[in-house]
């Protein structure tokens, strides 16, 4: 159940520095009874289509290789219970996000076939008890834009506000740092495919560090390899908690010129030629980035068909067996019923976006954005978005950078961080300090 602001914490909102905690102590102690320590239902629903959290997946299948970035599915035997398309999405209705539906209608081979839902999503220890402690410290500010009063914990796990929602996606749990080698495409209404980007894409969470002082919780670097004209290309972007006082700080390393230059254009709704310019960068997992353009609303829980515990998408095809036309092969999605946060983001009156409204729908067991629905400046359906979501149960996080946006409009998507044929996903030790500097991207960069 939402909890609704008062009159007077809602006004007090217009002011940029006013501060709003989250829940109180008797509120706080449903965290690990009726609720899971990060705020999920503990109990399946009544249909039983939804199973009681027991922990998540914490066992490590037989096959899996310690070091290896590729990942076993442990279901993979299983088979789909059903599956929904154009012909019987009625049926569904209330279950499937308005992009779903959309792709449904928009192309009769669009299915989700739907397995058994299993609720994998698990944490090292260390985070469930920081996220209780954050339940009654983590407080917003400025509006809701910042945050503090948390360190190495999901900081909202009973949310109040859209922000304290997002904030939840924001800095969920990832591992502490990881490597991978991707690859993104486009491809086009015909099923053309285009490799836009690949290389090597390293990922830093201050905010789950040992050290509670940093002011960043994320850091990220892309060093690109392909296509050639993108060879020796190098971007890094820095994250604030505080990001009305420390803004994003992007640099990029173009060979070419042989210099790091500050980017301020990575942000928000540029062009990202990662994805050749087809989707925003804020689309990036989903969601990334400052929430200064948009109000977000939490509406609430509901149960939705989502992709979930894809393991076969993200770590067991090919580029011909899942880029197909129009849409990612129904053959390579599994999809599951889970419950999710609705959260509803309306562009501010003083703000520019190419999307006057946003919906996101947020994984209650992990806070990973599992879906978006996205409209242009008429209100219409313009970009639905969904994340391949998979945990890595030897670390135990979740796994949710590859993700795969539609436009509705042109008949044509696009997927990043898709590491498949390049080597998975590596949680490595993070890296020196010095590597997070501007100055080191000249070195990586160099051709």
């Amino acid at each position: 159940m939402i909890v609704k602001r008062t009159l007077v914490g809602v006004m007090a909102l217009m002011y940029a520095g006013a501060a709003f905690s989250a829940v109180s102590p008797e509120e706080a102690a449903k965290l690990g009874n009726e609720l899971t320590e990060v705020g999920a239902i503990k109990a399946g629903n009544g249909e039983g289509t939804i199973p009681s959290y027991t922990g998540g997946l914490k066992d490590i299948p037989a096959d899996f290789e310690e070091g290896s970035g590729i990942r076993p599915n442990p279901f993979s035997g299983e088979k789909p219970k059903f599956s929904i398309d154009a012909n019987n999405m009625s049926e569904y209705e209330d279950k499937l996000t308005e992009g779903t539906k959309a792709l449904m209608e928009n192309h009769p081979d669009f299915r989700i076939d739907v397995y058994e839902t299993h609720r994998t999503s698990a944490f090292p220890e260390y985070i469930l008890e920081n996220t209780k402690e954050c339940a009654t410290s983590a407080e917003t500010y400025n509006g809701g834009l910042s945050m503090k009063g948390c360190h190495a914990g999901i900081p909202f796990p009973i949310p109040q506000t859209g922000f304290e929602a997002m904030w939840n996606h924001l800095t969920r749990y990832q591992g502490r740092s990881a490597v991978l080698n991707f690859e993104a495409y486009y491809v086009d209404s015909d099923g053309d495919r285009v490799l836009t980007s690949g290389g090597t894409y390293s990922t830093d969470f201050p905010y789950y560090d040992e050290n509670p002082e940093s002011e960043l919780f994320s850091r990220v670097k892309s060093e690109y390899k392909k296509p050639r004209r993108r060879n020796g290309e190098t971007i890094m972007v820095h994250d604030a908690l505080n990001p009305t006082e420390q803004g994003r700080r992007a640099y990029i390393y173009l060979p070419a010129q042989r210099r790091v230059k500050l980017a301020p254009s990575v942000n928000f709704d540029t062009p990202n030629p990662s994805l050749g310019g087809f989707a925003t960068y804020d689309d990036t997992f989903i969601f990334f980035g400052s929430m200064e353009r948009f109000d977000f609303e939490l509406v609430g829980r509901k149960e939705l068909f989502v992709p979930y515990n894809t393991y076969d998408a993200a770590y067991h095809t090919t580029a011909d067996e899942l880029l197909t036309a129009n849409h990612l092969n129904p053959d390579h999605v599994r999809w599951e019923l889970h419950r999710v946060w609705e959260v509803e983001a309306t562009l501010k009156d003083d703000s520019r976006h190419l999307y006057s409204k946003r919906t996101f729908y947020l994984d209650e067991d992990s806070w990973v954005a599992l879906a978006s629905d996205q409209y242009d400046q008429d209100g219409e359906l313009y970009r639905p978005a969904f994340a391949l979501m998979t945990p890595s149960y030897e670390v135990p996080a979740s796994f949710s950078d590859n993700f795969v946006v539609y436009d509705l409009d042109a008949g044509v998507y696009a997927i990043n961080f898709w590491t498949a044929t390049s080597g998975g996903v590596e949680y490595v030790d993070p890296l020196p300090e010095r590597a997070w500097s501007p100055s080191a991207l000249t070195g990586s960069g160099i051709r």
